[in-house]
């Protein structure tokens, strides 16, 4: 027997013309009824749980609908509870209704009306051509950026500068889990003590010769890189860690099977920093920084020619770097060859022609005085530098043809002349004392 009341199927019959209904049919329907309410029913409680609530709404309802593909219930939800009122048609026969509220069309015409809502429209802008964000009113402003990187994030976003701001104490739990195998993360801290182990020469090689050839270490590159730039960062005044900080960067950069394009704006600040620094390390030797500064030109020789043809403006922004520490009068000997050397890492002679040449004679000048004083604290480093523009002018001697090297004709004034005029007497005369006439022509010519 069926739960659902025959009664009420009766009453929807004679209401859309059925008079009469055999018993069987209406007990027929009555049973499909109460199996259709209880598919519905079903599926609504599927939602309920699975929204992990205790109180079946009407959404689940409409919801279980459209799952079983049945006509919707029309109407629109409210957030107020409904208050329902009973009216009597009849003996037994309550009506319910909702009752509706009234609303005073005095007040309902004298309101004001809404605010017109805007246009819909659609802009384009620029969010970075080549790197660089333009400055429109999209963007954040210069000053809002530079203020978002100086704020410390913990140690897992970027400490250098929460170092260079002096709140490396900041701890702060990093938004993003990057997921590391046990074997990797200990492959990383036995890697990272070897590269700065000084007492172990044989331990060091095999670190850097394992990074070097190693192909399964795409996800340390960010935790290397990150490692590079901090222990540059903290460790100025130490010689060795920052020689070998170059060293694991040459070792990552001549993976092959790694894919370091991403890192290479990461990798370029710590490199520079080795290459003209102000203040290298805390050795009595004015000299001792040279080696270091070589091989950060050597490995941002390697950076041009592996990574400049993905972006053209890679050359030009570190040529501009170099050349502002070369010619800054106000930055140590050792911070203009940097420059120098750097320079002619970045473009060869097509920059030593361009933007070393031109500006010998005005340089000299700096030169001229600790070169002549042997007993100046910065007589050695001096020479270096004036050995470094030599060797940099060197580079040219092999766009001139029709030259032979050698002193068998000898230099005539006027080329002597010309020769001061370019480069001035100081470094004039270092060249004549090599007898190469094929450089001199190669700096006349230039």
């Amino acid at each position: 027997m069926s739960v659902w009341n025959p009664d009420n199927i009766k009453d929807v019959a004679e209401s859309i013309g059925i008079a009469s209904l055999n018993d069987d049919v209406l007990q027929g329907l009555s049973s499909d009824i109460e199996y259709r309410l209880s598919q519905v029913l079903e599926e609504a409680l599927k939602f309920l749980r699975h929204s992990k609530r205790t109180t079946l709404t009407t959404q689940d309802i409409s919801q279980a609908l459209k799952v079983l593909d049945v006509e919707p219930l029309y109407g629109y939800e409210s957030t107020r509870p409904l208050r329902f009122g009973e009216a009597s048609i009849g003996p037994g026969q309550p009506l319910f209704y909702v009752e509706d509220e009234e609303v005073d069309f005095e007040k309902l015409i004298n309101a004001p009306l809404p605010k017109v809502p805007r246009e819909i429209s659609f802009t384009a802008h620029w969010l970075a051509v080549e790197g660089v964000q333009p400055s429109n009113p999209q963007n954040p402003a210069p000053a809002d950026s530079r203020n978002q990187e100086l704020v410390p994030k913990g140690p897992g976003a970027n400490p250098n500068l929460a170092a260079i701001s002096g709140a490396d104490n900041v701890t702060v739990k990093p938004l993003v889990k990057h997921i590391l195998s046990k074997e990797l993360q200990l492959y990383f801290s036995n890697v990272c003590n070897a590269v700065l182990d000084e007492t172990n020469d044989e331990y060091r090689g095999a670190a850097l010769a394992s990074i070097r050839t190693d192909p399964g270490l795409h996800q340390l590159i960010p935790y290397f890189v990150q490692f590079i730039a901090e222990k540059v960062t903290h460790n100025l005044k130490n010689l060795f860690v920052l020689t070998q900080t170059m060293q694991l960067t040459s070792a990552l950069l001549d993976n092959t099977s790694l894919y370091v394009d991403p890192y290479i704006a990461s990798v370029i600040p710590p490199v520079l920093t080795c290459l003209v620094g102000r203040h290298l390390g805390s050795s009595p030797d004015s000299l001792a920084h040279l080696p270091l500064r070589n091989v950060a030109a050597a490995l941002l020789r390697s950076i041009c020619q592996k990574y400049a043809k993905a972006s053209h403006t890679l050359k030009p922004r570190l040529a501009r770097t170099c050349l502002k520490h070369f010619l800054d009068p106000t930055k140590p000997l050792g911070a203009n060859y940097g420059g120098i050397i750097g320079l002619q890492a970045v473009g060869g002679n097509e920059v030593v022609r361009a933007l070393i040449l031109p500006n010998l004679k005005e340089y000299e000048s700096l030169l001229r005085d600790p070169i002549e004083d042997e007993s100046s604290p910065k007589h050695a480093e001096a020479e270096a530098v004036l050995t470094a523009l030599v060797g940099a002018l060197q580079t040219l001697e092999d766009d001139v043809l029709g030259f032979t090297n050698g002193s068998a004709n000898g230099e005539d004034d006027e080329r002597m002349r010309r020769l001061e005029e370019r480069v001035g007497p100081l470094i004039a005369g270092r060249i004549l004392l090599m007898a190469r006439p094929r450089l001199v022509q190669a700096i006349i010519e230039a």
